[in-house]
């Protein structure tokens, strides 16, 4: 633990991962993903120790959001099951890369930009044209293909410490599928594989040098403020309607874009 940091650490962490997962988990994005740059710009986590911190905050706010969906009935169906035992293995794989390959965080950047900037774009045009004049959605994918879309996502998700939902989520939407449905998918997914990840990080630490094990003092103090977003976000959800629920997740995923965009040009 950092302990000349905890004073302004642990009540910055505390609101940094309740604003964010007040408005991510409405969509199924944990939050991870938004708070990875605030750890490296603002309270100074070294890398790789940026990754099995974010893991923490996953592990620590997912069930507050879960716990909500659970009781509304929406964990339930193949959907759940798929993306669950799919980003599994993918995240173990994914530590590994990340402890012993120690690929730069340009590669990681650079993937998210050119992934969720056009996406949330398209989201959010979808979502402000009237209904007559959009396009039939592509529909679901096909079970093999689900299961690949989220091997790959947990490859990333251990690699980078997000939990793949902000990845999942607007991939999904994209798709057709109600975001309703998606989002307890997605964050379902992202709380196992972050478990697992934040695990086998734990044992990846004992056997490798530099900075590998999580910010306990952050990770701690930004998941117990994600705890009480995320459920207050997953109580929000029923009370959003889907074209606002949609232009939400396409803002963020624009947002993220444009923000991981500017990082790498710059």
């Amino acid at each position: 633990m950092r302990g000349a940091r905890v004073d302004w650490t642990v009540p910055g962490g505390l609101a940094a991962g309740l604003l964010i997962a007040t408005v991510t988990a409405p969509v199924g994005v944990s939050g991870a993903v938004f708070l990875l740059p605030v750890q490296l710009s603002v309270f100074g986590v070294p890398n790789p120790a940026v990754t099995p911190t974010n893991l923490l905050f996953n592990v620590v706010a997912g069930p507050g959001a879960l716990w909500r969906y659970r009781h509304d009935g929406a964990l339930r169906g193949a959907l759940v099951r798929r993306l669950v035992l799919g980003t599994l293995p993918g995240v173990v794989l994914g530590a590994a890369i990340r402890v012993f390959a120690l690929p730069g965080p340009g590669v990681f950047r650079l993937l998210i930009a050119t992934l969720l900037l056009p996406l949330g774009l398209w989201l959010c045009l979808r979502a402000l044209t009237p209904s007559h004049h959009r396009q039939p959605p592509a529909g679901e994918l096909s079970p093999r293909t689900l299961t690949g879309l989220a091997l790959a996502v947990g490859v990333v998700g251990g690699i980078y410490g997000i939990g793949g939902g902000s990845l999942l989520g607007p991939i999904l939407a994209g798709r057709g599928l109600p975001v309703a449905r998606v989002a307890p998918a997605a964050l379902a997914a992202t709380f196992a594989t972050s478990l697992v990840g934040a695990a086998v990080y734990a044992l990846l630490s004992l056997v490798s040098s530099g900075d590998v094990a999580p910010d306990w003092w952050l990770g701690l103090a930004c998941g117990t403020g994600g705890l009480i977003g995320g459920y207050l976000g997953a109580r929000l959800q029923p009370r959003m309607p889907e074209r606002a629920l949609r232009l939400l997740l396409g803002t963020l995923a624009t947002a993220l874009g444009a923000l991981y965009a500017a990082q790498t040009l710059s």
